[in-house]
């Protein structure tokens, strides 16, 4: 069975198509700058990258270009082929906690929760119409990225806020990168295997969110209301004393809307360096002795290591920290700084098994209290297994 992974962002759409049950991958590709001028694709297929530029005004043309590319390169002979297309949807609210064949009440309720993923919800509704238009026999499907986290229990995802807040306008956590988590959590139990674990997984790149994770179930993850929430990131500030708020829009004059462009596309990694929210960027200013670049990646250091100590006593110990996503897989100064300044847990880095990119790896010395593993994400099979289970 042949099965469309999708994930549609306001001016993109990456996909990945499966053969199912085996999960192989057959081709994958992301379509960017839709409705900007300057627009192009890339495909992968065969171990081959492509890149096409086309002018695309909108996301059912970018649709277009998918089926084409199917087509052309043979993947199908007919349309009909493909029996499922899932969707990644950031926000699902307290409204679901798995993965939901589409229908039009789904929709009304991503709908209903743009105000807390405005850049994302609404581009997930368009690539749904657009799909549901160009392949209009597939059954379609949405992974929720909130849907992990909606085992946390009530202490872990409410604020100390009016409790009004919550009952009337859903103000609590909600997390985000839940598909990535728990496919980390399903990874590790294949490669320890067991079931009884206690995890913290650390998805960390342009944005990052850290979660404990036991039996399988996540207790407790470092984003909230929204994904500014956590970590240091890109242009994300993470956790901030939220009365910087309305002191900096008493100092300035600046609206809402401008000091949440601040926290959401100002801050993080740019905000500090003054110049880069890209990592490599970031590793290219330190070894160049950029003061500001060093500065960024001690702060982004030690949030790291706050929410692991965090968790590690939450979860009254830990079996094995995964480290994933851009930064995660790729940065190896960051994730031994990080576990270096967790030395009092017994951990220990093996500089050789940490010097890799992008691959699955143990990095930690034999002796370390609690192993430690680089394992790439792959958010696309998760969304195929989800759809693959409820077409079938």
């Amino acid at each position: 069975m042949k099965i469309l992974s999708v994930n549609a962002g306001s001016s993109s759409l990456k996909f990945q198509a499966y053969e199912m049950p085996e999960e192989t991958a057959l081709i994958s590709g992301v379509i960017e700058r839709i409705g900007i001028c300057n627009s192009f694709y890339t495909i992968k297929i065969n171990g081959e990258k492509i890149k096409k530029e086309i002018e695309i005004k909108d996301h059912r043309e970018a649709f277009e270009i998918v089926v084409n590319e199917l087509l052309e390169n043979k993947i199908v002979s007919s349309l009909d082929e493909i029996k499922g297309i899932g969707n990644r949807v950031v926000q699902g609210g307290a409204y679901f906690d798995k993965t939901v064949i589409v229908d039009d009440s789904v929709i009304a309720k991503i709908d209903e929760l743009s105000s807390l993923a405005p850049l994302h919800n609404p581009a997930a509704i368009t690539g749904i119409k657009a799909a549901k238009d160009v392949i209009p026999n597939a059954i379609q499907t949405v992974v929720f990225d909130t849907a992990f986290h909606q085992t946390i229990s009530e202490e872990n995802f409410l604020y100390a806020l009016p409790y009004e807040w919550y009952t009337k306008y859903k103000v609590r956590r909600y997390g985000a990168h839940g598909t990535s988590h728990k496919y980390l959590s399903i990874r590790m139990s294949e490669i320890l295997n067991r079931t009884d674990l206690k995890l913290i997984t650390c998805h960390i790149g342009n944005g990052s969110s850290i979660s404990a994770i036991e039996n399988g179930v996540c207790k407790n993850t470092s984003m909230g209301l929204t994904p500014n929430a956590g970590l240091i990131m890109g242009t994300r500030c993470g956790d901030i004393d939220a009365t910087i708020i309305p002191y900096m829009m008493e100092k300035t004059g600046m609206t809402p809307k401008e000091i949440d462009n601040a926290m959401n596309k100002q801050s993080g990694l740019l905000g500090i360096s003054g110049a880069f929210s890209d990592y490599r960027d970031i590793d290219d200013g330190i070894v160049n002795g950029n003061e500001k670049c060093i500065l960024a990646e001690k702060m982004l250091v030690n949030r790291i290591v706050d929410y692991i100590a965090k968790y590690y006593v939450e979860l009254n110990g830990c079996d094995a920290i995964i480290f994933t996503a851009g930064l995660g897989e790729n940065a190896d100064r960051v994730r031994k700084d990080v576990l270096n300044k967790l030395k009092i847990l017994g951990i220990r880095v093996d500089d050789a098994r940490n010097n890799i990119r992008g691959v699955e790896a143990l990095i930690t010395a034999d002796d370390s209290s609690i192993p430690c593993y680089v394992i790439p994400t792959d958010e696309e099979v998760m969304i195929a297994r989800d759809t693959y289970n409820l077409v079938k």
